[in-house]
């Protein structure tokens, strides 16, 4: 049996960009997101990831009913939620663009989209630490605790093999480098040309780092100047202040847009101002936002062409070519790693039943133990009693690790399910797998100081 993962989202593959920024989430409204997710009965973890190219919620399904059963549960949950997030009216209008993966295949596909495998342009770094801020913020909101926190722990792993080991990430191909590769193609060695940028964030900054110096001017300009000066002074360029931004349009040919406002920062009307000014000059908006800053209207202006992310995905494609070489590579790599985690997962299935085998039987023990002391060997001294009860407890390890070993070995294959079954009925265990106090297993329950000194001492 695998763990309950579960993944439920949308991403380029499935969704165009006015769409998956109906469901992208800032950092206002990710609390929340996260709360409502912890409330759910169905769901005993959950994370929820949000980039430009996809969003997601990968949960664990509550245990203790049938896997499918639990799996249906957890997955209408997640949809309620997704629901109630972007106002629809129904689930069912989100069907057509949700994909929803479980067990086994959710935690490759985890793995895959931790180590840039499923993104849009293949090997980019950002992915990597966008799912690092979701673990972050999913941790401390209490919505990610154990395994499927042991589960993104892992995927953080995978991601940088695939990095070290293979050229996956070889270059500076990433949607900023991309966007800049069109801005070149269009104005050609951008020479000549003023290009601003809209945002500083990391997409910027990535942005920056792939124009280089080769334009004629960069500029930034940011709803945080300072912020915005740290940037353009990493290469030279100069800083403005969001409320000059119609300034800034009129004197700039190529305009990258990566700021993560909820709204259009580039509006028709903005534009058309600026385009009288300019004096009907070209003007080119390539936006890499999610939810997109610029709105869809400013396309239909003379003169001005937007392009978003989606209409980059021919471009990533020719830069694609090297790297795709590199895919067979890391695909062996998560095979391995899913290896290593598919027995950690089946270990857990066997661990009850381990855990309730020692307990019967060292209960069994120390009771008669207790009962011999009070009785024919009420005389020993304390040294005499603490030495019994080392040989009982030496005992009890040396008879249980033969089964316990084997238990374990065969989690790996589908002979645990008949072993714990056998398990279950030899020793009669279903009552202590259920949390049942019994008086055979009384003495075991108690902290260890305390059945120490019932032992030790006399009666």
């Amino acid at each position: 049996m695998s763990l309950p993962v579960i993944v439920v989202g949308l991403s380029h593959k499935t969704a165009p960009v006015d769409v998956r920024e109906r469901f992208a989430a800032d950092k206002e409204i990710l609390p929340e997101i996260l709360a409502s997710l912890a409330r759910r009965p169905e769901l005993e973890e959950a994370m929820f990831l949000s980039t430009c190219n996809r969003v997601e919620v990968i949960a664990l399904s509550k245990r203790g009913k049938p896997a499918e059963q639990a799996t249906l549960l957890a997955s209408g949950a997640i949809r309620e939620v997704l629901r109630d997030h972007i106002g629809a009216s129904s689930v069912e209008e989100l069907s057509e663009w949700l994909y929803e993966i479980s067990g086994d295949a959710a935690v490759r596909h985890v793995f895959r989209v931790a180590s840039s495998l499923d993104s849009m342009v293949l090997g980019e770094p950002q992915i990597l630490g966008q799912v690092k801020s979701a673990y972050d913020a999913a941790v401390a909101s209490g919505a990610l605790r154990s395994h499927l926190s042991r589960c993104l722990s892992h995927a953080f792993t995978v991601a940088k093999r695939i990095r070290t080991e293979t050229q996956l990430g070889a270059g500076t191909v990433s949607i900023s480098s991309v966007a800049v590769d069109l801005a070149r193609r269009i104005f050609g060695d951008l020479s000549e040309s003023t290009v601003l940028l809209v945002g500083a964030g990391e997409m910027a900054e990535a942005a920056a780092k792939s124009l280089g110096r080769g334009a004629r001017a960069v500029r930034v300009c940011n709803r945080s100047f300072d912020r915005a000066a740290h940037l353009a002074s990493t290469f030279g360029g100069t800083a403005a202040p969001l409320d000059q931004l119609e300034t800034e349009l009129v004197m700039s040919d190529v305009v990258v847009a990566s700021t993560a406002s909820v709204h259009y920062v580039v509006t028709r009307d903005l534009v058309r101002r600026v385009m009288k000014q300019r004096k009907g000059r070209t003007l080119f908006f390539i936006d890499i936002a999610v939810p997109r800053n610029v709105e869809p209207l400013v396309h239909e202006l003379d003169n001005v062409y937007v392009f978003n992310v989606d209409d980059l995905e021919q471009e990533v494609l020719e830069n694609m070519k090297a790297r795709r070489q590199e895919v067979a590579a890391a695909e062996a790599i998560i095979d391995s790693e899913m290896r290593e985690w598919s027995a950690w997962a089946r270990g857990l299935d066997v661990a009850p039943t381990v855990i309730a085998l020692r307990a019967r039987t060292r209960g069994m023990l120390m009771t008669e133990l207790e009962r011999t002391l009070s009785g024919r060997l009420k005389h020993l001294g304390d040294a005499d009693r603490a030495a019994l009860l080392q040989m009982m407890e030496s005992a009890t390890n040396k008879l249980l690790h033969a089964p316990t070993t084997r238990l374990k070995a065969a989690a790996q294959s589908s002979e645990s399910n008949d072993l714990v079954e056998a398990l279950v009925d030899l020793f009669d265990l279903p009552a202590v797998l259920e949390g049942e106090d019994e008086p055979e297993i009384a003495s075991e329950k108690r902290p260890a100081r305390e059945r120490t000194s019932v032992i030790v001492s006399r009666s």
